[in-house]
Order: C-alpha cells, then sequence, then structure tokens
C-alpha cells in the first residue's frame, strides 16, 4: 500500500487544543509492544533493509509503485534518509521500521504520509512487509503498537489506508486493527505501473480501542 500525496492544508493557529501540532519530539518516535520496536529509519540500516527488501521484490511488485533504478543502492537510500528528515521536521510524515526486538530483524515498515493539520488532523498508512516475515501477524501486531503513537503523540482524529481490492492479507490487517471500509475510489493509485482501484479504510480516534 502507499499513500497519495495531497497538499497541506493552512496551518493557522486554532482555539482548540486538538488541532495543535504535535508538542514532543517526532524525530525519537519509536513505540514498541507485541515483541516489535518501530523507529525512524537510519543509515546503519541500508545493509538489512536493502537485502530484505531484494529478497522480496517479486513479492512486493504487485502492491507498491515502480521502484526506482537507484532504489537499492547505499546513495539511493541516503536521498531517502534525507526526504524523509526533512517530511519528519515539516510535519508531513512519519517513516517506521519494524524490527523484532529478540534478536533485531527488520520485518518491514509503516510509513504515515499525508498529514493533515488546521480541522483536519489526519493523515495515510502505507505498509510493506518482507516476505520471509509475511502471514506472520507482525502487520497487524505492529500496527496496534504504532496507532496509539498517532492518535496520542501526534494528535491526529483520523487515520486513513487504501488497499488494492485483490489484497486480502492487507485488508484483514486493517479490519483486525478495527479500520473501516469506507468506500472504492476509481483508479486512485499507480501501483506496479497500472492505475489501479483501491478500497478506503478509515479509522476515527474516539473508535480507537487500544
Amino acid at each position: 500500500m502507499r499513500s497519495r500525496a495531497w497538499a497541506d492544508p493552512p496551518r493557522e493557529a486554532s482555539p482548540w487544543p486538538f488541532f495543535r501540532l504535535p508538542s514532543s519530539g517526532p524525530a525519537a518516535l519509536a513505540p514498541r509492544g507485541n515483541g516489535l520496536l518501530l523507529r525512524a529509519p537510519q543509515m546503519s540500516d541500508f545493509l538489512q533493509w536493502a537485502h530484505l527488501r531484494e529478497s522480496s521484490r517479486d513479492y512486493l511488485t504487485p502492491w507498491e509503485p515502480i521502484w526506482p533504478s537507484d532504489d537499492l543502492t547505499r546513495s539511493g537510500f541516503r536521498r531517502r534518509l534525507r526526504r524523509y528528515s526533512e517530511d519528519i521536521a515539516a510535519d508531513r510524515s512519519y517513516p517506521f521500521l519494524i524490527f523484532r526486538e529478540l534478536d533485531g530483524a527488520m520485518v518491514g515498515g509503516i510509513t504515515l504520509a499525508n498529514v493533515r493539520r488546521g480541522i483536519v488532523q489526519a493523515g495515510t498508512i502505507g505498509y510493506w512487509v518482507g516476505q520471509p516475515h509475511a502471514h506472520r501477524g507482525y502487520m497487524t501486531a505492529a500496527l496496534r503498537v504504532l496507532l496509539p503513537t498517532l492518535f496520542g503523540e501526534l494528535n491526529l482524529h483520523r487515520v486513513e489506508a487504501a488497499c488494492i481490492p485483490t489484497n486480502a492479507p492487507s485488508i484483514r490487517v486493517l479490519e483486525k486493527c478495527g479500520f473501516s471500509r469506507e468506500g472504492l475510489a476509481r483508479r486512485y493509485l499507480c501501483i506496479n505501473g497500472v492505475w489501479q482501484d483501491h478500497l478506503l479504510f478509515g479509522l476515527l480516534h474516539e473508535d480507537f480501542r487500544g
């Protein structure tokens, strides 16, 4: 799953406290639980990240945008980290890699993107799991660990997700975490070079049972 980039709305001062930007240091967010640690990517993650992505290429390709030609290179990863740093500082996006605490193995990643503030207070999640770790419940566990941070430290009112209708495992993850199916967006995202329909899901803070 990947999220569409939207323009951020104006960020005027608001008299309502729940419309404020997060006050904590978002770059340091590192929620943990269910035997997992989620944190922002670092340059020291490159080798493990590149190996997991390359070994999972065929598994991930049907569900992701076409990878850049230099995506798995060290220089490409360094540019990715710079973009992440800029997005975190601007409160646009928050990337997390998922690690198993027992042995430090990377199992996948979740990104909160398209963060909108003001009267919206929402963001869109996208996630991936490496093929060796698929169908073991890691993504459901990781999302359950992350959601309290999204609704807590990041002050979101709503978390959204979009999923290709044939991606049954991803749909199960969202439904297990309490997301409601809200509709179908036709030819919503360009995945693997093709504009594809997506099911739209949402979870509200007041409906979250963390």
